[in-house]
């Protein structure tokens, strides 16, 4: 069985007509110069979104120290559970030097703390609202029961809002959604945590203001670990290192910079004109600061790598002061360990993406500097962060020829159907929007339903670039374009990027729990936009 699924532009960085052609800076220019798909796609934009420029004085690349963000501690540990308490709050940072900037931040940090786990013990975190709109918290890569996975209408509203109604539902866009679950300033998520060892990510995913609400800030780690992965022998303790990579743009005042409609986020979502392809910042921060640098051993370094851009693509290489470029070893995914270690000098990295990668800096003369360079960037965006190697030590990691051997190994015999899905720009409610199989999203319509346990092939295709996320499953790529894999796609993930034109094949079991879940565009103005739909697993 096969089912088909068909102001602040001043401030603006100045693009070339081949990308405002190619939809990166507005799809209204599209509408209004008649300008087909087919045409755009042929131009094959380097970046998909518009970029706003920072009001405030940047600071020279390398000198602010890399964050570590504090890993929470549980407040009880009864009974097998360990329980968690997070307050969502608004606070200020100063993330440029000398400058403070308001967020709305997990425990009045940002990024938010790192919950660190163990594979098969449950946790509940109980979440508290004092921000002035109502909040959905994601564990984006967990296998979660459906009450617990975040549902962009099951919401937490704040003291302050109105009525249990008043935009909870997505009323005000022309959307109701009769199984929204709300909760007055808390609510308990629990999260069983049956899975792979792996580095996940929570963040706020609320319908329709998605992206601003990261944008503020609502994002954190979380780190799953098991007692096979700890015998490997891998880098470990300071040389184990958090990458969380997000762009931002500064206001005049110190603020972070977003081009909304409604400021609020009360009441209309979307984001101005020319942003409608997704929002990029010009200064790059890595744990929140801005270009840093990290002192490290000559060693052997576990990065453990996100990206947390609402649009921005990376190419990352790392490269020391002589221009020698230095392998990146991935050995992990989205989902965990891949079977066996793959080599990279570049290694792109699309929204919501995580790679698990191996650096090298024993070759690295001690004193000099090995910097982390976006090959798609351009000026500052160039630069991510850099590595200063200042003293020999010893060192007994290794990198394992067999990482792991529970990776699911599943066929195209398998699968019980195959799906295609397309990803394109369209018309939502008379506006531009973002579509899958031609349709927006829409909470109360259910668009796929499969048979818990059943293997299924899915075909994504795009416009232009997508990252395209499933919940509560992972998956393995089959096909680019009807060609093998690339090599960073190996291993068990959760998130695929579509290159512009491009379609993939993908293939999964939908196993865990039952309910209503997602999948959806990780860039996060095309999800907010009504690139999202909903799965039904029975």
């Amino acid at each position: 069985m096969r089912e088909d699924h068909d102001d602040r532009s001043g401030r603006a960085r100045a693009m070339t007509r081949r990308q405002i052609l190619g939809i990166g800076g507005a799809l209204g220019l599209m509408a209004a110069t008649g300008l087909s798909a087919s045409a755009a796609l042929s131009r094959r934009p380097p970046i998909t979104g518009a970029e706003l420029r920072s009001a405030v004085p940047l600071p020279p690349p390398f000198q602010v120290p890399l964050p570590i963000p504090a890993v929470l501690k549980p407040v009880s540990t009864k009974s097998g559970v360990d329980h968690y308490e997070i307050t969502q709050r608004e606070a200020s940072a100063e993330i440029l030097p000398g400058v403070r900037t308001p967020l709305w931040t997990y425990e009045g940090t940002f990024p938010g703390p790192t919950i660190e786990s163990r594979r098969g013990r449950p946790i509940t975190v109980t979440h508290r609202n004092e921000l002035p709109v109502p909040t959905a918290v994601h564990l984006h890569g967990g296998r979660t029961p459906a009450d617990s996975d975040g549902y962009p209408t099951d919401l937490i509203l704040p003291g302050s809002w109105p009525d249990a109604t008043h935009g909870a539902h997505g009323a005000e866009h022309g959307m109701h959604d009769p199984r929204a679950v709300l909760t007055k300033l808390t609510r308990d998520y629990t999260f069983p945590l049956d899975q792979r060892p792996t580095m996940l990510w929570y963040h706020d995913h609320r319908m329709d203001f998605t992206a601003p609400a990261i944008w503020r800030g609502l994002a954190g780690l979380h780190i799953i670990r098991d007692d096979a992965e700890d015998s490997l022998g891998l880098p470990a303790g300071p040389r184990e290192l958090p990458i969380a990579i997000a762009d931002r743009a500064f206001a005049a005042d110190g603020g972070l910079d977003y081009p909304s409609v409604d400021p609020t986020l009360r009441e209309r979502p979307g984001v101005r004109e020319p942003y409608l392809a997704g929002v990029l910042g010009d200064v790059i921060l890595v744990n929140g600061a801005p270009w840093p640098v990290h002192e490290v051993d000559a060693a052997r370094y576990r990065l453990r790598i996100l990206n947390a851009s609402n649009a921005r693509h990376y190419e990352l290489e790392a490269v020391t002061d002589d221009g020698r470029r230095l392998d990146l070893v991935q050995i992990g995914a989205d989902q965990g360990l891949l079977a066996t270690p793959v080599t990279h000098q570049l290694l792109p990295l699309a929204p919501a993406e995580r790679y698990d990668v191996i650096v090298d800096f024993s070759g690295v003369p001690i004193g000099s500097r090995v910097r982390v360079v976006n090959r798609l960037g351009s000026g500052r965006t160039r630069d991510v962060m850099a590595f200063r190697v200042v003293r020999n030590a010893t060192d007994d990691s290794r990198i394992p020829r067999t990482l792991s051997n529970d990776l699911p190994s599943w066929h195209r015999s398998d699968a019980v159907r195959v799906r295609e899905f397309s990803f394109r720009a369209g018309q939502m409610h008379g506006e531009h929007g973002w579509l899958i199989g031609g349709l927006p999203f829409d909470p109360a319509r259910s668009d796929v339903t499969v048979r818990l346990g059943d293997v299924e092939v899915w075909r994504l295709v795009a416009d232009v670039h997508h990252p395209v996320h499933l919940h509560l499953v992972g998956f393995a790529v089959l096909a680019r374009g009807g060609r093998p894999p690339l090599p960073h796609d190996a291993g068990l993930k959760d998130t695929i990027s579509l290159r512009p034109g491009e379609s993939a094949e993908i293939i999964t079991r939908f196993d865990g729990y039952r309910g209503r879940y997602l999948f959806h565009c990780h860039n996060a103005e095309h999800e907010d936009m009504g690139m999202m739909a909903n799965l039904e697993i029975t």
